[in-house]
Parts: C-alpha cells; sequence; structure tokens
C-alpha cells in the first residue's frame, strides 16, 4: 500500500505549506471544519483547493462545500452565474471537463468576479449527466502546468461518484429529500459570507460521503489503496498485503463475477466501468458499494493499470418492499427458458411498481439493438421512428439515430432523463415525462438495456433507483442465460430438423402434414422422427418412429433408421418386410438403444391400408362422420431388440374424408399424464377439429406447448380418394427375336383404346428404347407397364437386374450403342430408375394431351 496514504499512483500528496493557508486562529477553526468529502480530493490528487458548486435559485451555480485553503485566497466567489463567462458556467454548460494551465486562466482574469490568481490551474468537472446538471467541482493546483492524466483520471471518477450519489437524492443514510438542491432553492443557505460552507448545514448531501481509492497494476496483480478505500471493505490498514485475492475475500460471493471482470488482466478493454458490488462485514452485514473505474493503457494499446474510486451506496440497498419485488423476480428469472420469458418476467416486476407508461427490452448485438418485448405492444403506443421499423414481431432498434442512449451503453451505468431533457425524438417520445435507461450486465459486458419511460412528468426517487439497480444484474444475467439457452434450442432443433424432412410430397388424393416439437429439459435432440414415402402405382408409405433417450447417439440412430426405411419401402417391399429389414439392421448396428415404429402403407386409388407395428402406438382414426378411434393393430416388439422378431400386418379400408394420425408417446403420456388419458384427450381434439384444414387439426392436437420433458412428432394424412383414378395396362415381354415388335404392338393398341393419338410416336420410340435395353443386359423376366393420369403417360419396364441404366458421358456417333438413354431423356418430360425387389424399374414420363374420356373408359374396360 501507499506510505503516503494515497491511491498509489505517480501524484503528488497534498503539501502542508500549500494545504493549510494563513496561519491563524479562524484558519484553524475553518481546517477543523473541513468535510470528509472535498478533503478525498486533496488526498490522492495533490490539489491546494477543492469546491464543489450545486444548481442554486435561479440562473446560478452556488458554493456548497470547499476543502484546503479557504476561497479568499484564490478569490472564488460564492456563487457563479450559470450564463457568465466563467470556466465553471462553461464546463456546467458544455458538460465536459475543463482543464486550464496557467496560460489559459489568463484569458478568464478579466471576466469578472472569481478569476483566480497568476501562477495556479484550474481543474472543473461538472457533476450530473445529459439533462440533468447537479453541479460542478472545482479544484485548484498552485502549479502553472495542471494536472496530468492520472490525477485527471481520478478526479473524474471522483466526481462521477459525487454526481451519482447527488442524483441519488439521498443523504448519507439514503433518506430521502436530503437533496443539496432542496436546501438551496429552498432555504436560505446558513453561510457567512465567502468562506466555506459549513458541513454542519441544514440537510447537506454531501457530508460524510466516504470515497476511497486504489490503483491496480494488471501485470503483477499489485493493488495499492488508500486507507478510505480499506475501510469502506473493512480491512485494516496494517493487515493488508496488497493482493487482490484479500479484497475479494470481503466480497458477496454473487458479485465476484463482475468484480474479476475487472481486476483480472485481458478481461476490461480501455475505457472506464462502473458497478455496484457488496460486501459482507464481521456482524454479518451488508454494505452497498459503488465502484468506478478506468483502464489505462501502455504505449502498445494494451491495459497496463486500473484507477478506481469506491464510495458508500447505501442508498442503493432495497427496502422491505423491494426486497420482496427483487426476490419475486430473482424466482420468475430462475425458471425462465427464453429470451421471452426473461422479457415478460421483467415487464411484470418493474412496469407496475414504477408506473411506468412504456417498457421496451432489447439484446444488444455488437451495434445493434434485438428488440425482444415491447409494452404496450400496440405500435401507435411508441414513436414514429419505431413504427417504420416495425417489421415482424417487433421493431429493428433504431440504434443509429440514437447516440444518447449509445453513449449510455457504453458507459454502464444507469441514466435517469427527466422532463423537458434535450433527447433525440426516438429516446424522447418513448418517455416524454422521464425516461430511465438502465444497461443490463453480465459476465464483464452489457448484453442488453431496459427503456422504462412515463408521460406524465416523473420524479426520480431513490427507491426507485435502487430497485433498478437491484434488477439491473438479476435481469442482465437471465438475459444472457436465456441467450445461450436459445442458442441451444436454436441448434438442437436445426440438427433435428436437418434429419427430418424439409417438406412432404404432393400427393394424390389427400393431403400429409407433420408437427414436431423438441423437448425442453435436457438436451434437446431426440430420436423422434416421422416420413412420407411416394411408392410406385398410386401408393404411399406413412411412417413415425421414435428412438430411446435424447442424445446425439439417438439423433443418430434416427437418421440412419429413417433412411434405412425409406430404403427399404422404395425398393418395393410389403410393410412387413420393410420392419423386418429395420429390425435387423438395427441388431447389427451393436447399440444399445432400441427404437419404436409405426409402418402404414396406402393405396391412394382404392383407400386400402395396411399397419405394421414394432412397440409403438397405433394410429388414430377419424371418421368422415367425426367418430374416432384407435386401430387394433397387432404389433411385435421394438427395433433392435429380437433379430429374427415377427412384425405381423393389420389391413384397414379408408373412406374418403377419414383422418389418420401417428403420433409419438411424447404427445400422449408424461409424468403426470397416464397414456390412457392422454390418448382419450387427442381423441376428443381430433373429433372436434374440422378436417378441411389439416394443418390446423395438427396444430388442436397440440394443444398448449407447454413445457415439454420429452420431444414430439405428429403426422396426419386426410385420405379423399382419387376423383380421376389413373388407367393401367401391363405386358409380361418374352425373351424372342421379336420381342420388342411385340411390345411396340401392345402399346400401340393401348393407346388407341385410350385415345391417346398425339405423341404416339414418342412413346413408341421410348418403349422400343427401354424393352431393347432391359432385353440386351439383363438376364430373366422383363416387364412392361404403361399407366395414364392426369395427361402424363408412364413407361416403365421392370427387369431382374438391381444395375441402373448409366447414360454415357462421351457419345461415339459411329458407334451403334449407348444412345438408348440420351433418346429418352430427350423425349421425356421425367425420367429415372428405382429398386424394386430383386431387380429395378426404369421409368419415363410423357405429357400427352387428354382424350375422350369415353373411349378412355371403354379402354380400360376392354383392358
Amino acid at each position: 500500500m501507499s506510505s503516503d496514504g494515497g491511491a498509489g499512483v505517480d501524484v503528488p500528496g497534498p503539501r502542508s505549506d500549500l494545504a493549510v493557508g494563513p496561519r491563524d486562529a479562524d484558519a484553524a477553526r475553518a481546517r477543523a471544519a473541513e468535510p470528509a468529502v472535498t478533503g478525498q480530493v486533496l488526498a490522492f490528487a495533490g490539489a491546494a483547493l477543492a469546491a464543489v458548486y450545486i444548481v442554486g435559485e435561479g440562473d446560478e451555480l452556488r458554493l456548497a462545500e470547499t476543502a484546503g485553503g479557504p476561497v479568499t485566497r484564490y478569490g472564488l466567489p460564492p456563487s457563479y452565474a450559470v450564463s457568465g463567462r466563467t470556466p465553471v458556467a462553461e464546463a456546467f454548460q458544455q458538460g465536459r471537463p475543463l482543464w486550464l494551465g496557467s496560460a489559459e486562466l489568463a484569458a478568464y482574469r478579466d471576466s469578472g468576479p472569481g478569476a483566480l490568481p497568476p501562477g495556479v490551474s484550474l481543474g472543473v468537472l461538472p457533476l450530473g449527466s445529459v439533462g440533468r446538471r447537479l453541479g460542478c467541482l472545482l479544484v485548484v493546483d498552485d502549479g502553472a502546468d495542471g494536472f496530468g492524466d492520472d490525477r485527471r483520471g481520478f478526479l473524474e471518477l471522483y466526481a462521477d461518484q459525487v454526481a451519482a450519489r447527488l442524483q441519488a437524492g439521498g443523504g448519507p443514510d439514503g433518506r430521502p429529500g436530503d437533496h443539496p438542491q432542496d436546501r438551496l432553492d429552498g432555504e436560505p443557505e446558513e453561510t457567512g459570507g465567502p468562506g466555506p460552507a459549513p458541513s454542519s448545514g441544514p440537510r447537506s448531501a454531501l457530508d460524510h460521503l466516504g470515497i476511497g481509492s486504489f490503483t491496480l497494476t494488471l501485470s503483477v496483480g499489485r493493488i495499492d489503496a488508500d486507507e478510505q478505500m480499506l475501510e469502506l471493505v473493512d480491512i485494516a490498514p496494517d493487515e493488508f498485503d496488497g493482493q487482490v485475492a484479500t479484497l475479494l475475500a470481503h466480497t458477496v460471493p454473487d458479485d465476484l463475477p463482475a468484480l474479476m471482470s475487472v481486476v483480472e488482466p485481458g478481461q476490461m478493454a480501455s475505457g472506464s466501468r462502473e458497478l455496484e458490488f457488496r460486501i459482507r462485514r464481521p456482524n454479518g452485514e451488508l454494505r452497498w458499494l459503488r465502484l468506478r473505474c478506468r483502464v489505462l493503457a501502455d504505449a502498445t494499446g494494451r491495459p497496463e493499470r486500473v484507477l478506481g474510486v469506491v464510495a458508500d451506496a447505501s442508498h442503493l440497498r432495497p427496502r422491505a418492499d423491494e426486497v420482496s419485488r427483487v426476490q419475486w423476480l430473482s424466482a420468475t428469472l430462475a425458471n425462465a427458458m427464453t429470451i421471452r420469458d426473461v422479457s415478460r418476467a421483467v415487464v411484470a416486476a418493474l412496469r407496475e411498481p414504477l408506473g411506468a407508461d412504456r417498457m421496451a427490452l432489447a439484446e444488444v448485438e455488437a451495434d445493434r439493438m434485438v428488440v425482444t418485448i415491447l409494452d404496450p405492444a400496440d405500435p401507435r403506443a411508441w414513436p414514429e421512428a419505431w413504427r417504420s421499423e416495425w417489421r415482424g414481431e417487433w421493431p429493428d432498434a433504431p440504434t443509429r439515430s440514437l447516440p444518447t442512449l449509445e453513449t449510455a451503453l457504453r458507459e454502464g451505468r444507469t441514466s435517469l432523463w427527466a422532463a423537458g431533457t434535450a433527447l433525440e425524438p426516438e429516446l424522447a417520445g418513448v418517455g416524454p415525462g422521464g425516461l430511465a435507461v438502465l444497461p443490463l450486465p453480465a459476465q464483464g459486458r452489457v448484453v442488453g438495456v431496459c427503456l422504462v419511460g412515463w408521460d406524465r412528468e416523473h420524479a426520480f426517487s431513490p427507491e426507485e433507483r435502487s430497485l433498478l439497480t437491484a434488477t439491473a444484474g438479476l435481469v442482465g444475467q437471465a438475459l444472457m442465460r436465456a441467450h445461450a439457452y436459445d442458442a441451444q434450442h436454436e441448434l438442437a432443433t436445426m440438427l433435428q430438423r436437418s434429419l427430418l424432412p424439409r417438406r412432404l410430397p404432393a400427393l394424390p388424393g389427400g393431403v400429409a402434414v407433420a408437427r414436431y416439437l423438441p423437448a425442453m429439459t435436457g438436451l434437446e435432440v431426440g430420436g423422434d422422427w416421422y416420413d412420407v414415402i411416394p411408392l410406385t402405382d398410386g401408393r404411399v408409405a406413412l411412417v413415425i418412429g421414435d428412438v430411446q433417450g435424447h442424445s446425439a447417439g439417438a439423433a443418430t440412430i434416427m437418421g440412419q433408421m429413417r433412411t434405412a426405411i425409406r430404403a427399404y419401402a422404395v425398393e418395393g417391399h410389403p410393410p412387413d418386410v420393410v420392419v423386418s429389414h429395420a429390425n435387423r439392421l438395427l441388431v447389427g448396428m451393436e447399440t444399445d438403444l432400441f427404437a419404436t415404429c409405426c409402418y402404414v402403407e396406402l393405396d391412394m386409388e382404392e383407400g386400402d391400408a395396411w399397419i405394421v407395428r414394432a412397440g409403438h402406438l397405433p394410429p388414430l382414426l377419424r371418421h368422415p362422420d367425426g367418430a374416432t378411434e384407435e386401430v387394433e393393430a397387432e404389433g411385435g416388439p421394438p427395433l433392435g431388440v429380437l433379430g429374427e422378431a415377427d412384425f405381423p400386418i393389420t389391413s384397414v379400408g379408408l373412406a374418403p374424408g377419414t383422418v389418420v394420425a401417428m403420433m409419438t408417446d411424447g404427445l400422449v403420456e408424461s409424468a403426470t399424464l397416464h397414456l390412457e388419458e392422454g390418448t382419450r384427450r387427442v381423441c376428443d381434439a381430433l373429433a372436434a377439429t374440422d378436417p378441411s384444414d389439416a394443418g390446423r387439426v395438427a396444430d388442436a392436437l397440440l394443444g398448449d406447448p407447454g413445457r415439454r420433458d420429452d420431444d414430439v412428432a405428429l403426422l396426419l394424412l386426410r385420405y379423399d380418394g382419387m376423383k380421376v383414378r389413373p388407367i393401367r395396362a401391363s405386358w409380361t415381354v418374352w425373351r424372342l427375336p421379336d420381342a420388342v415388335m411385340h411390345a411396340r404392338r401392345f402399346t400401340a393398341r393401348t393407346l388407341r383404346s385410350w385415345d391417346v393419338t398425339q405423341d404416339a410416336d414418342v412413346v413408341l420410340l421410348v418403349v422400343s428404347e427401354l424393352v431393347t435395353n432391359a432385353l440386351v443386359h439383363t438376364h430373366g423376366a422383363v416387364r412392361l407397364d404403361l399407366t395414364l393420369a392426369g395427361g402424363r403417360l408412364r413407361v416403365a419396364v421392370a427387369d431382374s437386374s438391381p444395375r441402373a441404366p448409366a447414360k454415357p458421358v462421351i457419345v461415339d456417333w459411329e458407334a451403334t450403342g449407348g444412345r438408348g438413354i440420351l433418346l429418352v431423356e430427350a423425349m421425356s418430360a421425367a425420367w429415372g430408375s428405382v429398386p424394386v425387389s430383386g431387380g429395378k424399374q426404369v421409368w419415363s414420363e410423357i405429357v400427352v394431351p387428354p382424350g375422350d374420356p369415353r373411349h378412355a373408359e371403354a379402354g380400360a374396360a376392354a383392358g
């Protein structure tokens, strides 16, 4: 610790030959009455005189307190006109410190009373913030060179502390009504002339304002603190070892993270900081302290030292009703999972007790603000600039036009602006009668901001400032925690959805919709999945399943099982074979996880459904008359349990208008909901909804999302039936020399019976190429299928070879082979190859004009 009782920086200590003044009895009595407040300035800044001027009646700044040499020695008057041409008036008007050496002061010596004598330097620091100037701190030094950077830094920090204490509007004990302006504006000042105002004057708000100072060297972690600082943290001067840990040991554990962001090297960039913290005294009592500090950088720009002042902030201590309000908010924020939850809790905790007309909460991200809630939510209640930026649920905060707000966030201090303050319209409109800006700190930085505005003129009380200060840290930490949760939630949701279908296919004769909701506890990546798989011949497969657990492993198994079942289904296997193949695959994966699954294959033409269950819930049916039922489908064990398990098929006929609902157990079962009761609720909701909008039906079945312990997957299909059914014809191609000719003749007869005469040559050419390729490159049976539906003719040739046809990369036009696929591609609207059981099917779709439907029906009957 510094031996001279200073702050441990390279500044001169108080000089007895300058600070004592005339050696007579009157001066001794004056020194005995010097207030402790401005006396601190002399201790750590080496000044000869310090004086505080406070706004008084009319257009003047009145002397409230001095320390050091008598004001008569330096010619300081008892008041300054705010509109005058003096250093005090200019600093007050401009709102920034004014540092004048002896040469600069010469310009003011002829400007009237209050001019300082030659050979001294002056510092004038305004007290208060924009819109609420409280006064000025005037510091005189007998040197002509002025104040150095370190001394200026300490004086600015000290002035901030004095201003904060004045702005709080309370005396040393925190009682309201002790604001110095209350005394100066409403009562005569009991001072007998130009001498210092006695500290024992009526209701002096500056009496006994304990302010200590310290210097922290970041490279070595050495802290030098004066005696006032050590007294504030209850450490005897002879017991302090200069270690940061010794000071931190007296701090309340909840406030340690904020202090660590100041004392740890590299945690705080160059600039200034303000924060409140608490220390626990030996008797168990809590003491509130306010810290203001400034980081000094070395020549390379790296933080080197921290200059700081600490003041007693007992006026911030919450009262009983405020404590209960803060405790309620703390408990609410503990259960707030999302940013929206945090925002709603803050509005509920602050708007009514403060009687505010508007509240806004926003996250701070880089150089912009992201609004999370506005209350009221009506755009007409907010300024025009906010309404013009209203893009979605909330507007984009117009930060470019809010320099005052950006400054408040950069400084990190609560700002209270009274009615009539000169603010930009975007801020003035939020609180024309008064505006509070509450930066929300967390982990050493400002993560958000809360705006509280009043329409009628509002006087800020110490209780309100106490409530805002007490809640700021809570809200900031909750906001950061909710932001991390939302980011994790978004990541889990994105991962989950990447493993699920991005969109469901359009189905002939029906509409399918799906919903997925992740769990809200633990790791949100679950194993629920769903899929809709279009098959050949107007069939579709509906799949829903659930892998055991919530983990990355469960999500991985889910993705593999969904892909495998889709592959087996597209190959053309029956439903029971598809599920059996998936079961054997999971058994062979060497995992301890199992999966449940329900597979439904539906013929969209006839309405026949085949259901296979593997330990999963059976589907629910809503019939056209509104009656609901749970399908009694016999099932097998979950996938991955027994390698040779049987999975029986259940057949159900569906009438047009029937809704098929498939779900995972997270929708119908929880720790507080039995499966039977949950199923009954879903059936009741399904019966009560209008099936004309499948999306609304799905939303109704989900009900109130609330907090979920398990993820939920829901798959709905409304079966409408096909209004115009496809027409089909098939031909088995025998391996004869003239097989292609017979296939062409069959195709031509079929097209004539279907009244398809236009583009018939194109269809015959495609048939010739596909049949020729199958006969030349494969062995075994070859089958030709023709399907006409909706103006599109599908030509499909199936063979026993699983190898798909390859389109040649380089075409040799002198060769006789390799050009068939190119011709098919050129003549077709679409073409492709799909695996079928034991082989493949190559198909081509050709757009043909519709013929006479009577001929088509006759042709179908003849076929």
